[in-house]
């Protein structure tokens, strides 16, 4: 399946985009030859900074196979944002949807089509004290079964020395560099054919968030927690805690 043309859109964003990253972040990117030629494929990356998706973009962009982002469908109908996202070829997630593999239905289309599908499987900010990746969620396994694509397992790292998560001020000195490292296609052939049961897809995401996590080991040097960050356990654990604590203060004050 041919590849799609890069087009306008995505050429007038890296006009505008690439020269301050450029300025601002050295580069150490590897494993280009992992990224297809051709066809439909999905990159699964790490997200642990608010600039790392320009920074991650601009990697791939040099590969010649542009990513399509997936984003909330609400923003394509908002003037020149909408205008943008629709010229570019980024791609709506429609949560309203009731059926979960309906609301990925554009992503299955644009794989069809042949064009590479960007997952940030965490769904958001890493919220590891460390920066490791989280949990996933099940949109990119969905995808990739679906479609029997190949899945790419991306790491990168420095953009959040740069800009830390959720922190307002980038830290500019000195000249950070951005480390992306791509893998080869994980292995997902064992799930071909099963019925996409929550326990399925689980396990399935599982695998992708593995193969992430082995990247960033690579790039960082180190060895990630062998218990991915997962964020309902933690808000169930700060729940227990509050309650722990609220139970506490009111036996103290019937103590008094």
């Amino acid at each position: 399946m041919p590849r799609r043309r890069i087009g306008f859109w995505y050429r007038f964003a890296a006009v505008i985009c690439k020269p301050p990253l450029v300025v601002l972040i050295k580069r150490d990117w590897r494993g280009m030859e992992h990224i297809p030629a051709e066809g439909g494929f999905i990159t699964v990356v790490n997200h642990n900074s608010h600039v790392d998706p320009f920074a991650y973009a601009h990697y791939q962009y040099n590969t010649g196979r542009v990513p399509r982002f997936l984003a909330k469908s609400g923003l394509f109908k908002k003037g020149f944002v909408g205008a943008a996202m629709r010229g570019t070829g980024q791609i709506p997630v429609y949560r309203e949807s009731t059926d979960a593999l309906s609301a990925f239905r554009a992503a299955i289309d644009a794989v069809e089509r042949g064009e590479c599908v960007a997952f940030y499987p965490e769904g958001t900010l890493t919220r590891d004290p460390d920066g490791w990746p989280m949990t996933g969620k099940t949109g990119a396994a969905r995808v990739a079964l679906q479609t029997r694509c190949p899945v790419v397992p991306v790491a990168q790292w420095g953009a959040n020395e740069l800009l830390p998560p959720y922190a307002k001020k980038p830290r500019l000195f000195p000249r950070k560099t951005h480390r992306v490292l791509a893998g080869p296609p994980v292995d997902l052939s064992r799930f071909y054919g099963k019925e996409m049961t929550p326990d399925v897809l689980k396990e399935a995401t599982e695998v992708i968030m593995a193969a992430i996590t082995r990247q960033l080991e690579e790039i960082r040097g180190e060895k990630a927690p062998a218990t991915p960050y997962d964020p309902r356990r933690e808000r169930i654990e700060q729940r227990r805690r509050s309650q722990a604590q609220a139970r506490s203060t009111t036996a103290e004050g019937q103590s008094k």
